[in-house]
């Protein structure tokens, strides 16, 4: 037990990193959609490029696997994700319930709160001669980012959290998941790199943001899904009570 303490960082140690980078996070964001609403929701440095260099690079089967991809980003593949993730959370049964809820509530929130953004920033998508999949809305940030990023991250916390063995491999296909679906936004010239950028940076904050306050304001139930359950050691108590126990004593042998 002395060598786990050593080794798993303290929850306090935790909480503070989630809110320091939600902080970040929040900063940089803001910082890009100021930026973005100075210049009109014009394309930043690299937007042009990277839609250009897309158009131009679309082999029948990179843009298959792309639509494909994207596809996944929406709708009901990562609601079941992050009911997933609240299964792999949960220990029993009540607080697996429990878990789901909190995960499909969190990316439900995001989701809003994304629509807020997007709504009063009201940035144009690229040209529609340069789209190869359906798109509606306003550009920035990216909806299919967001909601990949933060099902992905559900994801990722939940490994970390629970699963005991075959973890990395998991949490690194999570991780590309959402990666690429932000990226075959770009690719089916749907959004500029910047509403990507701005999805991913909004994603970042939310969870780390709710990771802070479930942490800070709920932390018997964060102890009880992050730390394993070890066998407990006998208490002072326990132990004051043993020492006064009468004890089997073996008979005397009879010369």
């Amino acid at each position: 037990m002395a060598a786990a303490r050593r080794i798993a960082p303290p929850r306090e140690d935790a909480t503070d990193l989630a809110g320091s980078v939600a902080v970040g996070s929040a900063v940089a964001f803001v910082l890009l959609t100021l930026i973005l609403i100075g210049r009109d929701g014009a394309a930043l440095f690299g937007d042009e490029a990277l839609t250009s260099w897309s158009v131009g690079h679309r082999p029948d089967v990179a843009l298959a696997a792309a639509r494909g991809v994207t596809y996944t980003g929406t709708g009901i593949v990562p609601y079941a994700l992050a009911a997933v993730a609240g299964l792999v959370l949960g220990r029993t049964a009540r607080r697996r319930i429990l878990a789901v809820v909190g995960c499909l509530g969190c990316l439900a929130a995001a989701q809003a709160v994304r629509y807020g953004v997007m709504s009063l920033v009201a940035r144009p998508r690229p040209a529609t001669a340069d789209w190869a999949t359906h798109a509606s809305g306003w550009s920035f940030p990216s909806g299919h980012t967001t909601t990949s990023a933060v099902t992905g991250g559900l994801l990722i916390l939940a490994l970390l959290a629970r699963a005991p063995r075959g973890r990395k491999s998991l949490v690194v296909v999570s991780g590309c998941w959402a990666l690429l679906v932000g990226l075959s936004r770009v690719y089916l010239g749907v959004h500029w790199f910047s509403d990507v950028l701005g999805g991913w940076l909004f994603s970042l904050c939310w969870l780390s943001l709710c990771t802070y306050l479930f942490a800070r304001f709920a932390p018997r139930a964060c102890s009880a899904i992050s730390a394993p359950r070890l066998r407990p050691g006998p208490t002072t108590e326990e132990r004051r009570h043993d020492s006064h126990a009468p004890r089997d004593v073996p008979p005397h042998s009879t010369p």
